[in-house]
């Protein structure tokens, strides 16, 4: 899953509305901001395989330490730990750990069988959504769409940057999806985790739109 992700950020806000939307996202994407990383550096592995399901050529070969579920439990603990000794506020830190497991349950709904539970020898599950083009782009477009509606309704602009940097920010990840649909596979495993990367500049760029909203 790619927008859905950016969804649970958006909505998360309304459940935690003193935690910046910056950490939201962050929180909700990390494990997909960790494991380009750890995929440059050779610790996990992926190979571009055509064709594998209808909407993605990646095969996930071994990632159980950004993608697993007690990984994506311990990384949750250890954000939402953080945030909490930092901000002492308890509702933010379960929002923003929960936000981090969140990803797990996503991707499980879409990816082929290839989520491991834990590191190791580990069963791998996933329901393959990703294996109909109709029921990913339902699934992306419902929860990115619910998502940024119930943002809208915690929030209000302050001035115009909080009215079209939160516009242009939802306009650029939903092209960036629409984009992958229609791209073609990657030239390979490392222009995929340099382009993965990049993702990273969404995290200040929704801290800089929410910076200028107010919540209530």
């Amino acid at each position: 899953m790619f927008i859905g992700h950016f969804g649970v950020a958006f909505a998360a806000k309304r459940a935690a509305p003193k935690t910046s939307l910056g950490l939201l996202v962050f929180s909700a994407q990390f494990v997909d901001l960790l494991w380009p990383i750890l995929l440059l550096l050779g610790v996990e592995h992926l190979e571009i395989a055509p064709g594998i399901t209808r909407t993605s050529p990646m095969n996930f070969t071994y990632y159980p330490i950004s993608h697993s579920l007690l990984m994506g439990i311990v990384w949750g603990l250890v954000i939402g730990g953080i945030y909490y000794g930092v901000r002492r506020y308890a509702r933010g830190a379960w929002v923003v750990g929960l936000a981090v497991l969140s990803h797990w349950f996503l991707d499980f709904l879409v990816h082929r069988p290839d989520l491991p539970l834990w590191p190791g020898n580990s069963p791998r599950v996933g329901l393959g959504l990703w294996n109909s083009w109709p029921a990913t782009i339902l699934l992306e477009v419902l929860f990115f769409g619910a998502g940024l509606w119930i943002y809208l309704r915690a929030t209000r602009p302050r001035d115009n940057i909080g009215r079209f940097a939160l516009w242009g920010l939802a306009a650029f990840l939903f092209a960036g999806w629409v984009s992958t649909l229609f791209a073609g596979p990657p030239p390979g495993t490392k222009a995929l985790a340099w382009g993965g990367l990049a993702m990273w500049l969404v995290v200040p760029w929704a801290w800089w739109a929410d910076r200028h909203r107010t919540t209530g």
